[in-house]
């Protein structure tokens, strides 16, 4: 997921703020190094936090189907991380740096969200949020970031992308039902049935109750002569 996000990224650049230049754009990472070995204008895009948005975490489980929309398992909700970039130019003058940064800054406002036809297979169809200059998290400043790269300050862009990210876990499900519901009641009279649907359906035959007979007569004790 992140090689697709780099190079989604990586192609947004190139294509809307470089416009098919001869400038590098690399996902190295800008030490003092890597600085001396640089010899052409390039644009650096390196990866300095990957961290998960907790704001928008979902709980409980979604069902996965197949390709008949049939239930074939439940997987949890995805957990959206945002994956924050440090956006800089590196030329031999400062000048070409501010007009690369320049281009760079008005393709990357004028962006939203990735284009889809820049994301790879697995992340067709999701819409991946791309943020321009916001202020870094609180435990981790820009300062700290090139402190702890070893290089010197320079003026750069920061860019963070929230995107999907799946938990791989998966749990199955039994096989689909193919009978409807039956409930089975009874009333005074016999037997019935209701289905689902609401349908109720009696038995076709059913034998009419015996009629009552005459109450038998009771027989009055005869009095004894006096």
């Amino acid at each position: 997921m992140i090689r697709e996000i780099d190079e989604a990224l990586r192609e947004l650049v190139r294509t809307r703020a470089l416009d098919g230049s001869d400038v590098d754009v690399v996902l190295d990472a800008p030490t003092t190094e890597w600085a001396a070995r640089r010899n052409a204008p390039t644009v650096n895009l390196y990866l300095y936090d990957l961290r998960e948005d907790t704001r928008w975490r979902e709980r409980g489980w979604a069902p996965r189907t197949g390709a008949d929309g049939t239930v074939t398992g439940r997987v949890p909700a995805p957990r959206l991380f945002k994956l924050s970039y440090l956006v800089t130019a590196w030329t031999a003058r400062p000048e070409d740096e501010h007009r690369l940064l320049d281009a760079l800054l008005g393709a990357l406002l004028a962006v939203e969200i990735l284009p889809p036809e820049m994301l790879g297979n697995d992340l067709e169809g999701l819409r991946v949020p791309l943020t321009v200059g916001l202020p870094p998290p609180e435990d981790r400043g820009f300062a700290d970031v090139w402190s702890s790269l070893g290089g010197q300050l320079k003026p750069s862009i920061d860019v963070v992308l929230t995107a999907p990210f799946s938990s791989g876990a998966d749990l199955p499900v039994g096989p689909p039902v193919a009978d409807p519901t039956v409930v089975s009641i009874s009333d005074m009279r016999g037997p019935a049935q209701e289905r689902a649907g609401g349908r109720r359906a009696r038995p076709e035959e059913r034998k009419p109750p015996a009629p009552a007979g005459p109450a038998p007569r009771t027989r009055k004790p005869r009095k004894k002569p006096t």
